[in-house]
């Protein structure tokens, strides 16, 4: 998931007729994360400053491997990225005894609970946040990360949400 040094435009409370101003550089620039939830509301996450590659992939799947033990059920969306040749090499590698993969649908977030995940960070813990580098949005981001891991419910309610 992509978060942008550009504010995401949300609501916002102001005085009635004092629109509030948000002053960032114009830019496209942006920070790129993968993420992963467990059954117990175990939010595990990586930033990159440029886009996912499929030994990006890989290095998030050993990742997962050595913070989480046991066998690991991952179950993610149908991006093209997912399919790379490195990441189905890694996959068959490790064999089903410890790493089974469920592919969802093409497209349907609505089964993925981590863009739950995506949705509430965006939408709450960084509304209207426009940061002026990389650094600050960096920043911005782990503080955000940080206070959602506080939440146990909003992580579980993204998992429930979406009949898991």
């Amino acid at each position: 998931m992509g978060f942008y040094l550009l504010a995401g435009r949300v609501r916002t409370y102001a005085p009635r007729g004092q629109t509030p101003v948000l002053r960032v550089p114009l830019s496209r620039e942006h920070l790129t994360m993968m993420g992963g939830l467990t059954a117990q509301g175990q939010l595990l996450l990586q930033v990159r400053t440029r886009a996912w590659t499929g030994a990006g992939v890989v290095q998030f799947l050993r990742y997962l491997r050595r913070r989480l033990p046991g066998k690991l059920l991952i179950i993610w969306d149908g991006i093209p990225i997912h399919r790379d040749h490195a990441v189905q090499a890694f996959v068959a590698e490790e064999g089903p005894d410890r790493l089974w993969v469920e592919q969802l649908p093409g497209y349907a977030p609505d089964l993925n609970p981590i863009e739950g995940i995506w949705h509430y960070l965006k939408q709450v813990e960084l509304a209207n946040l426009g940061c002026h580098d990389h650094t600050e949005l960096r920043q911005q981001l782990y503080l955000a990360v940080a206070r959602l891991r506080r939440k146990p419910a909003v992580i579980h309610g993204c998992i429930r949400q979406c009949g898991y």
